[in-house]
């Protein structure tokens, strides 16, 4: 049957033993090749039926209007097909009503619209609509429609992020960067300080303003009441508290040209003084309506999304040349980050506890084995794993995302498993007298049927979640990696251990006999084997 098959395969693969190991080290050697191929990836997108859109009007923009244009374009989203509801915010972000959401700060030129969809398949195809009919409608606006991620999402998969003192240089940096996205056929470009805001600023003449006892900032005060309004007192009706704003009518505070009629009170005089007296003219100039900042370092992060059908990696690897040869003044850094780095983060946090890991599962074979030479079998076949992992991944179109990581590092218990139950076998069969390669033989066929099923027994538990967004890619690659490196490590770990203890191909049976013990009797002989019978 199949026991026999596999005889006389390893049986084959043990005698041209420099050819096998040659066709494995040609299969590892291909799968490294091929890597390039295997999608990269993050977080996988969520599941949930319902998307977000995010709204941005330029900076400065009245709330009162960014409020109008959301309820227009919420009221035409509930019109297409498979949309059972929406959800709107003005000025802000939801609170937060899920883990992997983070919402936006608070902007009056800025609103979102949550979408529910009657299914998730259904988001994919009303993405494209919602931005051509935003763009068209409103041209002057920026809208972003995202899905959820399972896993840290919210922001823009490509960001690159430069940090240093001059919040102009940061501008130009940011802007040179938008356009290499731009050129790559990006979608969502945008940075996270938005435009700059029209802001007309008073020319204070600060000798007048000494004479009237007045300050720029009782100047700012009464130009901010006299257009906004300010608070006098609170209204109790019943367990609500309402504000008395104390301002202008609507026809004085919504025209402009009346800041030159407001009065400013001193303090020093006990009167008002017309802002006409101590202010010389205003000016119409462009600032930054928000800065942010990294650890008290100004740091602006540009923005961009792929196009649908296109992976997130392979427009990060088009982009990246181009972001990367922008001239850095001195003081100013690049850091990317987005899914890409995201995804480093998370691997150098691995990264940083795997070599205790791996030196202390070292130390336990070494242990076991009180050897060298059986662990250095042991660590030679889990770089097998990447054979079946690389292979699979590329034939199902399915990335590597941070799940399937952890996935590979799991197969190195699996695969240590596997190899210390062949050759602890092999070094017990052959501590009991049998000839070596018989021993190598015997005990990989002994120990084919428990390895083989406890294999497959993985294999079913995880083939389940192949149909899970969250869980495919590390079903993918326990399926393939470990299905793959089973089949190999019962052909390698004989192999090897025949090369490593020098095994020869002769030493079957016949070439070794069991020595006789005192106590053991005589084994009979029979007529046709005695040599005085024949005689």
């Amino acid at each position: 049957g199949v026991l026999h098959m596999y005889r006389a395969l390893l049986t084959i693969s043990l005698r041209g033993r420099w050819v096998t190991i040659s066709l494995v080290v040609v299969l590892f050697g291909s799968a490294l090749a091929s890597f390039a191929l295997v999608k990269d990836g993050f977080f996988p997108a969520s599941t949930r039926a319902q998307f977000v859109i995010d709204y941005a009007l330029p900076q400065g923009t009245d709330i009162e209007r960014t409020s109008r244009n959301v309820v227009e374009i919420g009221a035409w989203i509930r019109e297409q097909d498979g949309v059972t509801g929406t959800n709107a915010v003005v000025g802000g972000g939801h609170l937060r009503f899920m883990l992997t959401y983070s919402a936006e700060s608070g902007n009056p030129a800025y609103g979102q619209v949550l979408v529910d969809v009657e299914d998730y398949t259904q988001i994919a195809a009303l993405m494209p609509r919602i931005v051509d009919h935003v763009e068209t409608t409103y041209p002057d606006s920026c809208a972003k429609v995202w899905k959820f991620a399972l896993g840290p999402g919210g922001a823009s998969l490509i960001e690159a992020r430069f940090s240093g003192p001059d919040p102009v240089i940061l501008r130009q940096l940011a802007q040179q960067a938008k356009a290499v996205f731009a050129n790559e056929g990006a979608l969502g470009i945008q940075d996270d300080w938005g435009e700059m805001a029209k802001v007309l600023r008073p020319r204070v003449n600060e000798r007048n303003a000494r004479r009237s006892g007045l300050s720029q900032a009782d100047i700012s005060k009464a130009i901010a009441t006299h257009f906004e309004g300010s608070v006098i007192g609170v209204f109790r009706e019943g367990d609500d508290l309402h504000p008395i704003v104390f301002r202008p009518v609507s026809g004085e505070r919504d025209r402009i040209e009346t800041i030159r009629e407001v009065h400013v009170f001193s303090s020093l005089s006990g009167r008002y003084v017309p802002i006409s007296q101590v202010v010389d003219g205003f000016d119409l100039v462009l600032e930054n309506a928000r800065l942010r900042r990294l650890d008290r370092t100004l740091a602006v992060t540009a923005q961009a999304d792929p196009s649908p059908g296109v992976n997130a990696g392979e427009l990060f690897e088009r982009i990246r040349p181009g972001v990367e040869a922008i001239e850095l003044p001195a003081g100013y850094s690049l850091e990317w980050r987005g899914q890409y780095g995201g995804s480093q983060d998370a691997n150098e946090g691995l990264a940083a506890t795997l070599p205790y890991a791996f030196g202390a599962m070292v130390l336990v074979v070494v242990v076991l084995f009180n050897a060298i030479r059986q662990p250095v079998i042991v660590y030679l076949t889990v770089p097998l794993a990447l054979i079946g992992v690389v292979y699979g991944l590329i034939l199902t179109g399915t990335p590597l995302e941070f799940v399937a990581i952890l996935a590979v590092l799991s197969l190195t218990g699996m695969l240590i498993k596997n190899a210390i139950v062949l050759i602890d076998e092999t070094d017990s069969q052959i501590a009991e007298s049998k000839p070596r390669m018989d021993a190598v033989i015997d005990a990989a066929i002994s120990r084919a049927r428990p390895v083989s099923l406890g294999m497959l027994t993985t294999v079913l538990g995880v083939t389940p979640l192949i149909w899970d967004p969250f869980f495919k890619s590390l079903a993918v690659v326990i399926i393939c990696g470990l299905g793959f490196a089973t089949v190999l490590t019962l052909i390698v770990v004989p192999v090897l251990y025949a090369v490593f203890f020098r095994i020869g191909a002769n030493e079957g049976r016949g070439t070794e006999t069991r020595p006789v013990e005192p106590d053991d009797e005589p084994p009979p002989q029979s007529p046709q084997t005695n040599p005085e019978t024949v005689a």
